[in-house]
């Protein structure tokens, strides 16, 4: 079926379209009609606006959402710092941590579950490229949390856009636009800014987030393949507006502010949205209705074919982060080999394993909850194992796959990897690159008959061979 079968039920109302006009109440007439920021809102509330571009950004790339709250979002004490040695997700020119520019291909084992630490204290950053500073680039996170965040505790990021990819455990995110139930097989995408509370009502969770520094992610454009396919704009998920009312109760407000941790303090909750309408809004895709593309003639097509959203740089085709997927799906080209290709790309590749097998990589050392990076112009493919069966594999329709979900992070920075990602989570495997490809054997044999083709010039200056003359001599 075209949709995941979750193990742990749907508990909450949504709408439903991507980069779609969303307005939404909670109690009704909360939302004020034709006006903006009327004289005297509904109710009694205060209405503010939440900008995630610039007020004068092009029509079709504005994203921008009126909120109707009880009290402003600006309601609260100063920011002061709050754990710099220990929180830093943003090591660049910081004296105690670095990031490390390396070309070597990098897997990691599974990243431990942590039963120990909330939400705000499970992010890791693994890698990256830019700074939140000057809104360019991405960061990699792995996160692992065991605990419910504070009962009266919110986080934001004012340095990105959260893609959040759950591996284990189910994710109860309660945003100021309202409540995400987000579980394995599905992503959330948080906007910069937005304020939420995370939750865990099964228990420790673990996955992959790539913050994204710079622009908002969109749905790729589909070319000649049409209207429709790929992740569909239908699919995509939004909260409804969902309030509560509390106005003694003191909150901690946190922040993350260009990879540092920030807290303040305010009397009432942040949860306090009764109404908004707009385009800047978190949501939720099930990958699991992705409709993917593919040969069925010959060849292995490009893997932007599975792309599922995207953040394009302001040069055309290039982005500064995909998200692309390997769902299950038939392979019926023929005379091909349907593995991916060995190859050397001007895109870095960060992979993740999210459930079963990767069908490029059966030699067990991509599991779920690890990762991979193969950088800039690093060379990388299937490996020998992979490699030997599908060289030889009878090539008949093949459903690949099956009970998997792999995905990458594609950009075209050169991401560096940070010290946590090196050493401190104790995870890279050594072996990688000689488990992997140093067992290819060459196959190459000139057939009987065939000789080489010589291309020196000979003695009395002529061609040593015809065919080499340019089409001119």
């Amino acid at each position: 079926m075209p949709f995941t079968n979750f193990a742990v039920p749907e508990k909450y109302r949504y709408q439903n379209g991507f980069n779609s006009y969303h307005e939404t109440e909670a109690v009704e007439g909360a939302l004020p009609i034709a006006t903006n920021s009327p004289q005297t809102p509904p109710y009694g509330l205060y209405a503010g606006k939440l900008s995630g571009t610039a007020f004068t950004a092009p029509r079709a790339e504005n994203q921008q959402t009126w909120l109707y709250r009880i009290l402003p979002a600006s309601a609260h004490s100063n920011f002061e710092p709050r754990e710099h040695q220990t929180f830093n997700t943003n090591p660049e020119n910081k004296p105690w941590e670095k990031i490390y520019q390396i070309p070597n291909q990098l897997r990691w084992d599974p990243f431990d579950l942590d039963e120990t630490v909330d939400w705000v204290h499970a992010l890791h950053l693994i890698a990256g490229a830019g700074s939140p500073v000057t809104k360019s680039g991405v960061g990699y996170y792995i996160y692992a949390a065991g605990k419910d965040m504070d009962q009266n505790s919110a986080f934001y990021s004012a340095d990105g856009d959260f893609l959040i990819v759950p591996q284990h455990g189910v994710l109860d995110i309660q945003t100021e636009l309202g409540k995400l139930l987000v579980r394995p097989n599905e992503i959330c995408v948080i906007p910069r800014g937005v304020r939420y509370r995370v939750t865990l009502p099964q228990g420790p969770v673990r996955g992959y987030i790539c913050e994204l520094y710079q622009g908002h992610f969109a749905l790729p454009e589909l070319g000649p393949i049409g209207s429709n396919c790929l992740a569909n704009a239908r699919d995509f998920q939004a909260p409804v507006a969902y309030f509560d009312e509390d106005t003694s109760t003191e909150w901690t407000l946190l922040s993350k502010f260009a990879g540092q941790l920030f807290a303040a303090k305010q009397n009432h909750t942040p949860f306090d949205v009764v109404a908004w309408h707009g385009l800047y809004y978190p949501y939720k895709y099930d990958l699991g209705r992705y409709n993917a593309i593919g040969s069925i003639s010959y060849d292995h097509p490009d893997p932007s074919i599975y792309t599922v959203l995207t953040a394009p740089t302001d040069h055309a085709g290039t982005a500064v982060a995909d998200f692309v997927i390997f769902p299950p799906r038939w392979l019926v080209a023929e005379e091909t080999f349907r593995p991916p290709w060995y190859h050397r790309n001007t895109m870095s590749e960060f992979m993740g394993l999210i459930h079963g097998q990767y069908d490029a990589k059966t030699g067990g050392g991509f599991q779920p909850a690890g990762a991979s990076l193969h950088n800039v112009m690093s060379a990388h493919g299937p490996d020998a194992t992979t490699h030997e069966k599908a060289s030889s594999v009878e090539l008949k329709p093949q459903k690949v796959g099956e009970g998997s979900m792999a995905f990458m992070f594609e950009s075209c920075l050169m991401v560096g990897v940070t010290e946590w990602g090196l050493s401190k989570c104790a995870k890279i495997q050594d072996g990688y690159n000689s488990e992997s490809w140093v067992p290819l054997k060459p196959h190459f044999k000139i057939p009987a008959g065939k000789k080489r083709i010589a291309n020196e010039v000979t003695a009395d200056g002529g061609q040593a061979d015809a065919r080499q003359q340019p089409h001119y001599a």
